[in-house]
């Protein structure tokens, strides 16, 4: 995805992880709601749920595995947000490892989720709108400094 097509894209307060304490309290995604999306969309590739993690701190994300005849599908579920990335390993931080979504992964999307693509989780984070986040969001990013979108939406920041 180009520059101009990532900028429509709004990054949200809170996609970080990250507040003040006087901000309002980030928005949080049941994890019942990614575990039932991630089921859905194991039916639709012929698969299996190998396992489901839950986010802990300081991760800003959920993680899930789906088994096919294919091969082995990992999918980062976002913690604040209904955002979802594919990657192919699991790892504690994510910079560029981001894959595009298999196939079925458009019935997460008929689940309310949005599915990120390499492109836009591979993209700089320049070429998004950023005015919404916080300045605590973007003390984090001066000091973690993320080279992706994907690394600043699915961080073990702490």
């Amino acid at each position: 995805m180009g520059g101009s097509q990532a900028a429509m894209f709004c990054l949200e307060r809170g996609v970080t992880g990250f507040r003040d304490r006087g901000d309002p309290p980030l928005p949080h995604i049941d994890p019942k709601a990614c575990r039932t999306a991630w089921y859905s969309a194991a039916r639709v590739a012929g698969g299996q749920v190998a396992d489901f993690t839950e986010q802990k701190y300081p991760h800003s994300f959920h993680s899930a595995t789906i088994k096919t005849r294919s091969g082995t599908y990992i999918g980062l579920f976002h913690a604040h947000y209904r955002l979802i990335a594919f990657v192919a390993d699991r790892c504690f931080r994510y910079t560029d490892e981001f894959l595009e979504p298999p196939a079925w992964a458009t019935a997460l999307s008929d689940g309310g989720f949005v599915v990120l693509s390499a492109a836009q989780l591979l993209s700089p984070l320049a070429d998004w709108d950023t005015s919404a986040l916080s300045a605590a969001e973007w003390r984090q990013i001066k000091y973690w400094r993320p080279t992706t979108v994907g690394a600043t939406l699915f961080n073990a920041w702490d």
